[in-house]
């Protein structure tokens, strides 16, 4: 049974949540470290005192409960999702699916872009992947892209769509491409801002790489060198870490802004992005619901299932992708192209990883560029 949900986190957990920031121990700063060996101590603790005193959870409750949002239990797991129908004389089903260390709330500012359009709308199905936000916690192993692929296909099916398109970035891109593997026949289109970190296709025996493809892997590698650690320690000993960014909420916003600022198109001003509000308004929602370690799980179990791809699976309904410049390393389309039916693609002027975040304006508008081509 779908029931509607609105949040409304008890006084007292934001109480305590306060009363911690206040008690924070600050680490040693090496002199002159800005963002080089991880997030910058001066720029953490300026956000730590508008946590503690400024920010208003309130108001981001109320902006998210200003949607229409549900909780289903599917297989056992409560899922969280808003359902927003579209306004336009046409209206195409359409699933977000998101990654980590976002949430459902990177799409706040699409979804007016999306559903209020008076031609071409969408009707935006946004969930929050299990073990995220306020869907409930896997309690068997197994829940990896793959997995969720097919709880948000059963999702759709209860919401009366047959057929519908899908989108995703980050680990959302992982589980829109299997969704779109796995059920053809329901998939409108695919459309990616990303591409999963795992990806192989399918190569023949004696198929060489083009050297453009192994220069991709070798810049792959390099920043996987230098970024990567986080997630290793994801796929292998993610409970070890789980401990303090589940105790300390400083710790926790660390964890997670440090990436934001890592993986934007910020020009080495992570608020030429992302205001302190929205930046605290996804961590906060990480701290009040306890799901660092949930959300960091699914690592673990895509480490056992890779998006590599066997003989014979190829993604056949149309594909389009959007290549935002400061994405994460991005393979050339012509190896995406081995295993993904791509029939747009989009070069993007500015924008890194948190797309709808970022760069709203230019996402919704290849999304509805991309499945007007579709009808």
């Amino acid at each position: 049974m779908i029931k509607p949900f609105l949040i409304n986190v008890p006084e007292q957990v934001l109480a305590d949540l306060r009363q911690r920031l206040k008690l924070t121990r600050w680490p040693y700063e090496f002199p002159a470290s800005d963002w080089n060996t991880g997030a910058d101590l001066s720029y953490m603790k300026e956000l730590t005192g508008y946590w503690a005193h400024h920010f208003d959870w309130r108001k981001t409750e109320k902006q998210i409960n200003a949607y229409p949002g549900f909780l289903v239990d599917i297989n056992g797991i409560q899922i969280h999702f808003l359902h927003i129908k579209g306004k336009g004389k046409r209206s195409v089903p359409l699933l977000i699916t998101h990654g980590w260390p976002g949430s459902f709330l990177e799409m706040m500012k699409i979804i007016p872009l999306l559903a209020d359009d008076k031609e071409l709308s969408f009707d935006l199905v946004i969930p929050s992947l299990p073990g995220f936000g306020f869907s409930g916690m896997p309690t068997k192993p197994g829940c990896n892209s793959a997995f969720v692929a097919d709880l948000w296909h059963q999702l759709m099916s209860k919401l009366g769509y047959d057929r519908y398109g899908v989108q995703g970035g980050d680990i959302g891109s992982g589980v829109s491409s299997w969704l779109a593997l796995h059920y053809p026949e329901q998939v409108i289109g695919l459309h990616l801002n990303y591409i999963s970190g795992s990806y192989k296709p399918y190569l023949a025996e004696g198929d060489k790489l083009s050297q453009e493809v192994v220069d991709f892997q070798k810049r792959s590698a390099d920043w996987s060198s230098k970024e990567g650690a986080y997630a290793y320690l994801h796929a292998t000993k993610p409970l070890t870490a789980a401990y303090g960014l589940n105790d300390s909420p400083v710790g926790l916003c660390a964890w997670i802004v440090e990436k934001f600022n890592g993986w934007s198109d910020n020009h080495n001003n992570i608020e030429n992005v992302f205001t302190k509000d929205e930046l605290l308004a996804n961590v906060t929602l990480y701290w009040v619901t306890q799901t660092i370690y949930s959300s960091m799980r699914i690592y673990n179990e895509n480490s056992k299932r890779p998006m590599a791809f066997a003989k014979g699976e190829f993604v056949r309904v149309p594909v389009g992708f959007a290549r935002f410049p400061k994405e994460l390393p991005t393979p050339p389309r012509s190896y995406i192209e081995k295993g993904f039916n791509i029939q747009h693609w989009t070069e993007m002027p500015a924008g890194g990883h948190f797309a709808a975040g970022e760069q709203p304006f230019l996402l919704a508008n290849d999304i509805r560029e991309f499945f007007t081509r579709l009808k």
